[in-house]
Protein backbone atom coordinates (compact mmCIF):
# COMPACT_ATOMS: atom_id res chain seq x y z
CA UNK A 1 0.00 0.00 0.00
CA UNK A 2 2.71 2.35 0.69
CA UNK A 3 4.73 1.91 -2.23
CA UNK A 4 1.17 2.57 -3.85
CA UNK A 5 0.79 6.21 -2.07
CA UNK A 6 4.82 6.67 -2.46
CA UNK A 7 3.88 5.91 -6.57
CA UNK A 8 0.94 8.23 -6.82
CA UNK A 9 2.87 11.23 -4.72
CA UNK A 10 6.04 10.74 -7.41
CA UNK A 11 3.52 11.15 -10.39
CA UNK A 12 1.64 13.92 -9.04
CA UNK A 13 4.88 15.58 -8.42
CA UNK A 14 6.01 15.43 -11.93
CA UNK A 15 2.44 16.05 -13.79
CA UNK A 16 2.56 19.20 -11.76
CA UNK A 17 4.73 21.95 -12.95
CA UNK A 18 6.47 23.78 -10.55
CA UNK A 19 7.01 28.09 -10.06
CA UNK A 20 10.67 27.31 -12.13
CA UNK A 21 8.45 26.03 -14.97
CA UNK A 22 6.43 28.36 -15.98
CA UNK A 23 6.31 30.79 -19.11
CA UNK A 24 7.21 33.82 -19.37
CA UNK A 25 3.91 36.62 -19.19
CA UNK A 26 4.01 39.87 -19.90
CA UNK A 27 2.93 41.24 -16.60
CA UNK A 28 2.41 45.14 -17.83
CA UNK A 29 3.85 47.43 -20.30
CA UNK A 30 4.33 51.39 -20.84
CA UNK A 31 2.68 52.08 -23.16
CA UNK A 32 -0.17 49.85 -21.43
CA UNK A 33 -1.90 47.39 -23.56
CA UNK A 34 -4.80 49.46 -25.55
CA UNK A 35 -4.09 52.00 -24.28
CA UNK A 36 -4.61 56.10 -26.08
CA UNK A 37 -1.69 58.11 -24.85
CA UNK A 38 -1.42 62.10 -25.94
CA UNK A 39 2.28 62.00 -26.91
CA UNK A 40 4.45 59.38 -27.90
CA UNK A 41 6.78 58.41 -25.43
CA UNK A 42 10.75 58.05 -25.33
CA UNK A 43 10.58 54.15 -24.66
CA UNK A 44 8.70 50.92 -24.23
CA UNK A 45 9.23 49.25 -21.12
CA UNK A 46 7.71 45.03 -20.86
CA UNK A 47 7.63 43.66 -17.81
CA UNK A 48 6.96 39.99 -17.07
CA UNK A 49 6.22 37.26 -14.18
CA UNK A 50 10.17 35.74 -13.98
CA UNK A 51 13.65 36.63 -15.21
CA UNK A 52 14.10 36.40 -19.48
CA UNK A 53 17.14 36.04 -21.27
CA UNK A 54 17.33 39.56 -22.42
CA UNK A 55 20.02 38.59 -25.38
CA UNK A 56 17.73 36.27 -26.60
CA UNK A 57 14.64 38.74 -26.81
CA UNK A 58 13.67 40.83 -29.20
CA UNK A 59 10.90 43.64 -29.81
CA UNK A 60 9.43 44.67 -32.65
CA UNK A 61 7.26 47.94 -33.79
CA UNK A 62 4.45 47.71 -36.49
CA UNK A 63 2.58 49.99 -37.87
CA UNK A 64 0.14 49.59 -40.80
CA UNK A 65 1.76 50.43 -44.05
CA UNK A 66 5.25 50.65 -42.48
CA UNK A 67 8.18 48.48 -42.48
CA UNK A 68 8.12 46.73 -39.22
CA UNK A 69 10.89 48.13 -37.06
CA UNK A 70 13.19 46.13 -34.27
CA UNK A 71 14.21 47.99 -31.74
CA UNK A 72 17.78 48.26 -29.81
CA UNK A 73 17.30 46.82 -26.25
CA UNK A 74 18.67 48.65 -23.53
CA UNK A 75 21.62 46.31 -21.84
CA UNK A 76 20.96 45.66 -17.76
CA UNK A 77 18.17 46.52 -15.95
CA UNK A 78 16.23 44.36 -13.73
CA UNK A 79 15.89 41.11 -14.98
CA UNK A 80 12.21 40.62 -15.50
CA UNK A 81 11.97 43.93 -18.08
CA UNK A 82 13.08 44.91 -21.09
CA UNK A 83 13.14 48.51 -22.33
CA UNK A 84 13.87 49.67 -25.69
CA UNK A 85 14.38 53.26 -26.64
CA UNK A 86 11.48 54.25 -29.60
CA UNK A 87 12.14 56.27 -32.74
CA UNK A 88 9.99 59.43 -33.26
CA UNK A 89 6.35 58.06 -33.91
CA UNK A 90 4.10 59.78 -35.51
CA UNK A 91 0.05 59.91 -34.32
CA UNK A 92 -1.61 56.64 -35.30
CA UNK A 93 -2.33 52.91 -34.05
CA UNK A 94 0.97 50.25 -33.46
CA UNK A 95 1.40 46.89 -32.55
CA UNK A 96 4.43 45.54 -30.37
CA UNK A 97 5.29 42.18 -31.03
CA UNK A 98 7.78 40.32 -28.33
CA UNK A 99 9.52 37.33 -28.41
CA UNK A 100 11.38 36.52 -25.24
CA UNK A 101 12.92 33.03 -23.94
CA UNK A 102 11.48 31.87 -20.26
CA UNK A 103 13.67 30.46 -17.16
CA UNK A 104 12.03 27.15 -18.39
CA UNK A 105 13.72 27.32 -21.84
CA UNK A 106 11.02 28.11 -24.28
CA UNK A 107 10.43 30.90 -26.62
CA UNK A 108 7.23 32.91 -25.75
CA UNK A 109 6.01 35.76 -28.20
CA UNK A 110 2.89 38.17 -27.74
CA UNK A 111 1.68 41.42 -29.12
CA UNK A 112 -0.22 44.08 -27.98
CA UNK A 113 -1.21 47.71 -29.46
CA UNK A 114 -1.86 51.24 -28.06
CA UNK A 115 -2.71 54.42 -29.64
CA UNK A 116 -0.83 57.82 -30.29
CA UNK A 117 -3.33 60.61 -30.16
CA UNK A 118 -3.08 63.11 -33.15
Amino acid sequence: MRRIAASCLALVLLLVPGPSLAHSLLLESSPAAGSTIAAAPPELTLRFNNRIEKHLSRVRLVRDGVVPRDLPLAPGGAPDRLTAALPAIAPGKYRVEWQVLSTDGHVVTGRFSFNVKP
